[in-house]
Formats: structure tokens, C-alpha cells, sequence
């Protein structure tokens, strides 16, 4: 407020549907364009770099290499590519259009909505030796906030904006399809307005 913006409270109840519709879409997606499509995916139009596509579809020879939560992501993509056709991947879409319906309705009142960029402040590293599935568990509890734009393509960025017991807490503007820069003009009056470590 004290930066010109006129603040107020929404809700967008399509929110809570991101996880469920991230799971399918996310790994599916990731497995099918990111892995098999060697990091540039097929059908889409522009430059495909070649030597780029080359580079990643080495990760074949070393995928041991490969962090357990891609890893995770791989197995479980691959698995619904192949026991259901993408039928998940397909529905969970369908279901996605409410979720970029639900933030249009919010964004016709305001030019961006802010929430925290994940559901909890900064935790500890998981240790070295953690289980497999503490360390999948503690990568996934950060994407409440973030799967949703992955899922309506809603444009968002995150700075940091104030601390909570010494450690950074992230600031996420969402904004409408297309308006990129009301979130760089957001972005950039925040950060001229003072240091974000004394917020």
C-alpha cells in the first residue's frame, strides 16, 4: 500500500486442486517432453537446439546421476504413459481449464495476486543419509504454491521479502496471461522501496 497498490483479500477455492493435477501433468509431461523428448519436446514451434538436445539425451548413460525426485517423477510418468495411455495426463487437463478459470475470475479484479512462494518457512537440509522417501517428501511439501501456475500457465515470479528467524522468505506475484511486465513493474517498485532483509 505504502508503494500506490490498492490491496484486498481473494480467494481462489481452485487453488487446492493443484496437487492433484500436478501429479499426472507434471510427471506425465516431464517424462514424455523433458526425458524421451531430450529436453527440447516435440510439436512445438521455434529453434530447437540441437546440440542442446544432444547434450541432455545423455543422461541415459548416467542416470544414476539423476536426483530421486526426478527419478520418482520419471518412474511415475512412464508408469501412466504406459499402463493408461495418458488418460490421467488427459483428464487432469480437462480438470486444469477450472483451475485458469479460477485465477482469471480473481485476476479480472486485480492486476496480481501475492502469496508466500511455498506453504512453510525454511527448513533444514534433509540430511545426507535421509531416506529415500524423506527426501522425495521434503522436494514435494514446497509446491503447493508453485504447482498451480505450473498448471494454468499463469505468469509468477518470486522475490524475497522479509526473513523469519534469519532465513528468506519468498514473496510470489501471479499475474495474468500475457502481462509479464505488471509483475517486472510490481517486482522492481518492491525492490526499490528498501532492503528486503529488514521487511
Amino acid at each position: 500500500q505504502e508503494l500506490g497498490a490498492t490491496v484486498g483479500e481473494i480467494s481462489v477455492p481452485e487453488h487446492s486442486l493443484a496437487g492433484a493435477l500436478w501429479s499426472p501433468i507434471g510427471c506425465e509431461g516431464l517424462t514424455a517432453q523433458m526425458m524421451h523428448g531430450n529436453g527440447m519436446g516435440f510439436n512445438w514451434k521455434g529453434q530447437y537446439d540441437v546440440a542442446l538436445l544432444d547434450k541432455h539425451a545423455q543422461w541415459r548413460d548416467n542416470a544414476d546421476a539423476l536426483s530421486p525426485s526426478l527419478k520418482i517423477c520419471m518412474f511415475v510418468g512412464q508408469y501412466g504413459l504406459e499402463r493408461y495411455h495418458g488418460r490421467y495426463y488427459a483428464k487432469a487437463q480437462n480438470i486444469a481449464r477450472r483451475a485458469r478459470a479460477g485465477y482469471d475470475r480473481a485476476l479480472a479484479d486485480f492486476d496480481l495476486l501475492v502469496m508466500p512462494t511455498v506453504p512453510l518457512v525454511a527448513q533444514p537440509l534433509p540430511e545426507p543419509d535421509c531416506s529415500i522417501t524423506e527426501y522425495i517428501s521434503r522436494a514435494f511439501e514446497m509446491i503447493g504454491n508453485t504447482a498451480p501456475q505450473d498448471i494454468t500457465g499463469h505468469p509468477a515470479m518470486t522475490l524475497p521479502c522479509g526473513l523469519v528467524d534469519g532465513l528468506p522468505v519468498g514473496m510470489m506475484l501471479v499475474g495474468r496471461h500475457f502481462a509479464e511486465s505488471t509483475l517486472y513493474q510490481a517486482a522492481a517498485a518492491f525492490e526499490a522501496s528498501g532492503d528486503w532483509r529488514m521487511f
